[in-house]
C-alpha cells in the first residue's frame, strides 16, 4: 500500500478534529482535498489510517476522521452537538440559505440584530456556550469557534468577509438525523 506524500500534512490537520474542504480559500487545503478524492488514494490512506484507530471519513465534498468512542466521548459529543443546534438556528434565523459557500460579514449581522428581535434572542441564548455578555463579544466567539472547527473562514480580512465551508453540511447533516419518534414528541415539553 502506497500512501501519498502529503499523508502526514492529511493527518496533522484530520486529527485536530478538523475537515478538509473542497471550497478552501487556503490551496495548501483544497490541494489536499484533490489529493484524498482521488480514490486509489482515498483507499490507501483509508487502510492506513484505520490501521492507527482513524477511520477517514468522507462528506459532501468534505473529509475528516471518525474514532471509536467510548461512553464518556460520547456523552461529550451530545453536549456539544446541543451547541452546535443552538449555533445552526441562530445562523439559520439570520438567512435560511446559510450553507456552504455563503458569504456574510459579523457587522451585517449585529445590525440585522438590531432590527430582529428573534434573532437578538437567538443570541442571547448562545451565551450560556461563550461565558460572554456583549453581542460583539458573543458572536466572535461563535465565529472562532466555527474558524477553529473549519466550518467557515476569513476570507477577506479588510472588509472581514467570512465564507462557510463544505464540512458546514456535516453540521446540517447532524440536525438532520435526529429523529423524534412520533408517540414522542407529545411527551416533550415545549
Amino acid at each position: 500500500m502506497e500512501v501519498p506524500i502529503q499523508t502526514a500534512d492529511i493527518f496533522k490537520i484530520l486529527s485536530k478534529g478538523q475537515f478538509i474542504n473542497s471550497n478552501s480559500s487556503t490551496k495548501s487545503v483544497s490541494d489536499l482535498y484533490k489529493v484524498i478524492e482521488d480514490e486509489q488514494n482515498f483507499e490507501n490512506l483509508f487502510e492506513y489510517f484505520r490501521n492507527i484507530n482513524f477511520t477517514l471519513e468522507k462528506g459532501d465534498e468534505y473529509f475528516y476522521f471518525s474514532r471509536p468512542e467510548n461512553k464518556v466521548d460520547l456523552e461529550t459529543k451530545i453536549e456539544a452537538a446541543f451547541r452546535w443546534i443552538d449555533i445552526i438556528d441562530f445562523f439559520k434565523t439570520y438567512d435560511n440559505s446559510f450553507s456552504s459557500g455563503y458569504r456574510f460579514s459579523p457587522s451585517d449581522i449585529l445590525v440585522r440584530i438590531k432590527i430582529d428581535a428573534e434573532l437578538e434572542a437567538k443570541l442571547e441564548g448562545l451565551k450560556k456556550h461563550t461565558d460572554k455578555e456583549k453581542h460583539q463579544d458573543i458572536l466572535d466567539k461563535i465565529l472562532k469557534k466555527l474558524i477553529d472547527d473549519t466550518f467557515i473562514e476569513l476570507e477577506n480580512e479588510i472588509t472581514h468577509q467570512y465564507k462557510v465551508l463544505t464540512s458546514f453540511k456535516y453540521l446540517e447533516q447532524l440536525i438532520l438525523t435526529i429523529n423524534i419518534p412520533e408517540d414522542v414528541r407529545n411527551e416533550i415539553p415545549e
